[in-house]
This record gives C-alpha cells, structure tokens and sequence, in this order.
C-alpha cells in the first residue's frame, strides 16, 4: 500500500480516499489500491489542493478545515486504517459526520498509547498521524 502511495505521490497525485474499503487484498497477499475517482493532480499551477472530498472518519484534519493540502493526507488516511485493523473501527466512528469532522478538526487522532496497541505500531501510526503536516510521515519516508 506504502509503494502505491509513493508511486502516486512521485507522480503528483493524490489519492485522497485511502480507506479499507479501498485496500485490496489478492489470494497471493498482493495489496493493491482501488477507486482511483477522487484522486487529484497537484501540477505546477495547482501544488496544493482545497476542496473537501474523501470519506468523513478517515479524512486528514487539514481537509477537513478546508486548508490548502498535499499528498500527506493520504498518510494520515493511512494511519486512521491502521487504527482501524487494530480496534476493529476508525476514530470517531460512532459519531455523526459533523461531530466525527468537529473531532478531527480540534483533536485529530485519539492517543494512540492508550488505546493498547504495540509500541512499535503506535510509533508507526503516530508518524502517520501528526497533526502539524511538516512533523507527518510522506509515503517515501515511511517505507525505509
């Protein structure tokens, strides 16, 4: 998943819905990403994009602030499924959209050290989950 990302990122696009539901797993382990609809170009003219698009719980906090944003967000995407194969749930799941985005918005991720996940998983996700943008993990960065 990390390689896909990567790829698209060093081809100037975003996937902006990177959720389970688009995380495929073949018969031979292979893991592929899917629905490539909302992805977005960031070309010369447009390195940053604004609109709102992607699926509420898994959505980065900069998007959901509607701030100008980059291939992080699919880090942080990255991260909430992460969270999500090991609870069961993204954050804020039993919320509605509006407080679930009120949430992202203010808090971002819960503590990862508290939810009971192995440390070296909770650094993992961490990196992925930072809510300053400079301090979050890029795709390229989380493979080495």
């Amino acid at each position: 998943c990390l390689q896909g990302l990567a790829f698209l990122h060093a081809n100037q696009v975003v996937h902006r819905d990177i959720k389970s539901d688009n995380i495929l797993l073949g018969w031979d382990g292979a893991i592929k990403l899917a629905d490539f609809g909302l992805c977005g170009w960031l070309g010369p003219k447009q390195g940053r994009r604004r609109s709102m698009v992607g699926t509420t719980w898994w959505m980065a906090p900069e998007v959901v602030r509607r701030h100008p944003y980059g291939p992080k967000v699919d880090t942080w995407s990255l991260g909430i499924v992460g969270i999500e194969m090991a609870k069961g749930e993204p954050p804020y799941f039993c919320e509605t959209e509006d407080t679930a985005m009120y949430l992202i918005a203010t808090q971002g991720a819960p503590d990862l050290y508290k939810l009971g996940l192995p440390s070296g998983l909770c650094d993992f996700l961490d990196w992925c989950l930072q809510m300053d943008v400079d301090r979050r993990g890029s795709a390229k960065e989380l493979l080495q």
